[in-house]
């Protein structure tokens, strides 16, 4: 069992290495703590995930890591949202000074920034034991890890909080997001030209489509190499149409989530045709043309507390996940991140009191960025919806709304 390294130096038991578990654990060792992250995976993470959108309190926060966010380029930037007509026309547009970027590069910006002597791969959690004051890790592999504060950063199936709080789940919502990434040199001119320099929309009835530049393979993003990712959300019944998308080729039926080389081949067909019928031909190409689509399940998870037991909290995903509409999955993981580390560093020796302080808080922002998202999603739920529900979709499905207000900052109210 490890032992603390040195006389005062508090250690963390960081499980997870995605971007909450990599904040996290990069905040508390500026800090003066010993920080470890624990990642089930036996191999780097890299590659997951698709594009992200990112907001000033995430580049603050990068700087704080360790990470020059200027100089690293964290990403490509767009100058302004567009929304396409089914007939591929401009109907709308408005200036938005955004940087995008891909899940692959930021991760690995913040992956390079922790030596890797403090990143330990192929631990998987068994089970949490708290110790009075102290914590207890124990893994898959049957060691154990011994610390001061364990921090579950293990996403929205987390093993952490499945022990401490089993009843807290995520929910189904009613609507999937087909996404992917294609290179920008695969598509035409005219498509490269009206989509690859913004943030654009197509908005067929009850449905959603989004796209945004970001760098190409090897991280490069000069104009040409990118790549152009797509978020398409679409209803979905769960007892009919989502057991459909989750059926395999081998016929085995997933749950919530299925690998993107074991969805149907006739699937991504029907995919691909409704996006002819449907989308703005400019998207339709981005479909037509990406190799590699996946299914995203979207879920709202809001979890009661995040410290759970004296000793353990948890975070990010672990603790809520809110539709991507509102863009700030990573962003809330940050800041997550930052108040922990924040509340620590105030109270000093009093642990009960940070931890306190930083559930009152991360708690209130999580729960209005959770809402805030559903506010967002509502005219894509295949429901019955309430009349204060359809007010807030018929405001939402107006492209002014839409581009206003997707993947921004504002309307998150605690």
């Amino acid at each position: 069992m490890a032992k603390n390294p040195g006389a005062g130096q508090k250690r963390a038991l960081v499980i997870g290495g995605s971007m909450a578990g990599l904040f996290a654990a990069l905040l508390l060792r500026k800090a003066g703590w010993q920080a470890e992250i624990f990642e089930r995976i036996g191999s780097e993470l890299a590659g997951r995930g698709a594009g992200i959108v990112t907001h000033q309190e995430l580049l603050e926060i990068m700087q704080k890591c360790g990470v020059d966010s200027a100089a690293a380029r964290v990403g490509v930037p767009v100058h302004g949202r567009r929304v396409f007509s089914r007939g591929g026309e401009l109907v709308a547009e408005m200036p938005l000074e955004q940087i995008v970027t891909s899940w692959g590069h930021l991760h690995g910006l913040l992956r390079r920034a922790l030596p890797d002597t403090h990143f330990h791969h192929g631990r998987a959690l068994v089970r949490v034991e708290e110790r009075g004051e102290r914590v207890a890790a124990h893994f898959a592999d049957g060691s154990v890890e011994e610390g001061d504060l364990l921090v579950g950063a293990d996403g929205i199936f987390s093993t952490v909080r499945a022990q401490f709080a089993p009843q807290v789940t995520p929910s189904y919502v009613g609507y999937i997001a087909w996404r992917g990434l294609v290179d920008e040199a695969a598509l035409s001119d005219k498509t490269r030209a009206d989509l690859c320099d913004h943030f654009p929309f197509s908005l067929p009835p009850g449905e959603q489509m989004l796209g945004y530049p970001v760098a190409g393979l090897g991280e490069v993003m000069e104009r040409g190499r990118r790549r152009f990712n797509f978020v398409w959300y679409r209803p979905a019944a769960a007892a009919g149409v989502l057991q459909d998308l989750l059926t395999d080729r081998d016929g085995v039926q997933h749950s919530l989530s299925i690998p993107p080389d074991r969805i149907r081949p006739e699937v991504v067909a029907r995919m691909r045709a409704d996006a002819a019928a449907t989308l703005a031909p400019q998207f339709a190409e981005v479909v037509e043309r990406t190799p590699q689509p996946f299914i995203q399940v979207i879920q709202d998870l809001a979890s009661p507390h995040m410290v759970l037991g004296r000793r353990t909290v948890i975070l990010g995903d672990a603790a809520f996940v809110a539709r991507p509409h509102v863009g700030m999955g990573v962003t809330k993981a940050a800041g997550d991140a930052e108040m922990l580390v924040e509340a620590l560093g105030r109270h000093g020796s009093d642990m009960d009191a940070a931890l306190a302080e930083f559930e009152a808080e991360r708690v209130a922002f999580g729960a209005a960025v959770v809402r805030r998202a559903q506010q967002l999603g509502l005219y894509i739920e295949p429901r019955e919806l309430t009349q204060e529900e359809r007010a807030h979709a018929e405001y939402h499905r107006q492209p002014s709304a839409i581009m206003a207000e997707t993947a921004v900052a504002t309307g998150i109210a605690a």
